[in-house]
């Protein structure tokens, strides 16, 4: 009779090995790290709890009775991060590569169910060639069981996804649904439909990386929200921007000790608004000058979501006094800051996974207005436009608003202001809020005028500079009630952290409903 404690020794032995020790090193060529060494670097050392290590695939078709591997080619289970638990799943590319099958896909559903009932984040880090094709709809099936927890859990526990290998087809949806994707560049790609099919199909020719690799997804589609250079950055960014989230939407986010105080004054915030209103500036500057300093630097820690998309708005998590908040920013830098199409989209879909998870928006704005022209309102910028201003007038959460320059026309409504539900908002001596700006308002108000002028550039000059003294200034909002102080620049971080722990009873909410119908 065998030993049955050899017997198990066996097939946990199998089921670490993977597909064998000649696959594994080609994964190490191909620069990757196996599936294991992944979830060894998320997760606290020697906290990871393995589920279904010796789960086996079904399948006795194709030869697929010959590659029967414990684990059936995905390591799923629990652990702490930073000592909170966290349920993940990696998939291994050295088993039928990667490949999605019934029993596979029950082992993540499994987690995702788990999570759930216990109220925690789920991470999926995905490196597969996608469904099992010997299975057939049993496949099909388990995506779609995949898919649906993903639907159930969104909004409820956080959810993080990263591409750290191929993942095709109907893969991608599962990514597309959770909260933020990371990819590694170089070695990810994400696509419906592949190079060849579209070259049988359209007749284009495109690699790989083009078609769906980590900066594509990045900076052009923005279906990823970090690009990485290797599988370890990958897995510290996951473990940093958990660090700013609560483990589900009845939590509040985790707060950290500070040794930056709540009454730091930057002198430089006084100065960094240029004198022309034409001239850019960098609204990151401004942000990192107020939030919450790292161990032992000399500016403001913050973590950029989607640094490479849309980047004429600015979207990230920081920490002031210590309290996780994510922030919202025009840029003036990146086509001065105006709103358009994928700016709008990428902040709401940032301010509601906030609101979700119970995490403060803060706000700084030098907006112009919406990106005039034919290809924004031909691509639906009203549409567009309407869901940032639909994920602010929605959102719950402690907001604060920091006006630093200007505030026009629509764009000042849109922008988290008094009228849709801000808590508290700030103007610098610098606001300007206003229509337009004053050249657009001259040229409208007094155009009669600027041409019957004998001179109608110094007349156009002289009723800007009477206009911009009159009307652009914060003063006017200041004395409707429409800005609720007139702040120094310096005072920015007191003035924050002190609005935020005015608002840490705040309880706010909507109207009762099944769900609010957003102009998707």
């Amino acid at each position: 009779m065998s030993d049955p404690h050899k017997v198990l020794a066996d097939l946990e032995r199998r089921a670490e090995l993977g597909g064998g020790a000649e696959r594994l090193e080609r994964q190490h060529a191909s620069g990757k790290l196996t599936a294991r060494e992944r979830i060894e670097l998320l997760f606290d050392p020697g906290t990871f709890e393995e589920l279904d290590k010796l789960v086996t695939h079904r399948c006795r078709d194709f030869g697929m009775e010959s590659q029967i591997v414990p684990g059936d080619g995905v390591v799923s289970g629990h652990g702490l991060v930073d000592g909170r638990q966290v349920f993940a799943f990696a998939q291994d590319f050295t088993v039928v590569g990667g490949s999605l099958s019934e029993t596979n896909a029950a082992k993540i559903v499994k987690i995702m169910d788990l999570a759930m009932k216990l109220g925690a984040p789920i991470v999926g880090l995905n490196d597969s060639g996608g469904a099992r094709i010997q299975e057939g709809v049993l496949s099909l099936a388990g995506y779609a069981d995949i898919f649906l927890r993903n639907t159930l859990a969104s909004g409820v526990v956080p959810q993080i996804s990263a591409i750290m290998g191929p993942c095709a087809g109907g893969a991608v949806y599962s990514p597309a649904i959770t909260d933020f994707t990371l990819m590694v560049r170089d070695t990810s790609y994400m696509f419906v439909t592949g190079p060849d099919v579209i070259k049988t199909v359209t007749h284009e020719d495109v690699t790989k990386d083009e078609l769906g690799g980590a900066m594509t997804h990045n900076a052009t589609s923005g279906v990823a929200h970090f690009a990485v250079a290797d599988d370890r950055e990958c897995l510290a960014t996951i473990r940093e921007l958990l660090s700013f989230m609560p483990s589900n939407n009845l939590d509040e986010p985790p707060r950290v000790a500070t040794r930056d105080p709540a009454g730091r004054e930057d002198p430089a915030l006084d100065r960094i608004i240029p004198e022309s209103p034409n001239q850019a500036y960098d609204m990151l500057d401004v942000i990192h000058a107020v939030v919450d300093r790292g161990a032992g630097g000399d500016e403001g820690h913050f973590l950029e979501v989607h640094r490479h998309y849309a980047r004429n708005i600015v979207v990230g998590f920081a920490r002031l006094d210590g309290r996780p908040v994510g922030i919202v920013a025009n840029q003036p830098a990146v086509i001065a800051g105006v709103l358009d199409i994928d700016a709008s989209v990428k902040g709401a879909r940032f301010v509601r996974f906030c609101d979700a998870f119970n995490i403060p928006l803060v706000t700084f704005e030098d907006v112009p207005g919406f990106l005039p022209g034919t290809v924004q309102e031909y691509g639906g910028i009203i549409r567009h436009g309407a869901k940032l201003l639909f994920a602010f007038a929605e959102a719950t959460v402690p907001k604060v608003t920091v006006i630093t320059r200007k505030a026009y026309g629509g764009a000042y409504c849109v922008m988290s202001s008094k009228h849709i539900r801000t808590d508290f908002n700030y103007a610098w001596p610098t606001a300007e809020l206003a229509v337009m700006g004053p050249e657009g308002a001259v040229n409208i108000l007094y155009k009669r005028e600027l041409d019957a002028a004998a001179d109608p550039v110094a007349a156009r000059a002289e009723k800007v500079a009477e206009f911009r003294e009159k009307f652009a200034n914060p003063y006017i909002a200041a004395a409707h009630g429409f800005l609720d102080e007139v702040i120094h620049p310096r005072e920015t971080r007191r003035k924050l952290i002190t609005a935020l722990r005015n608002l840490e009873t705040k309880r706010d909410r909507n109207p009762p409903k099944k769900h609010a119908n957003i102009p998707l």
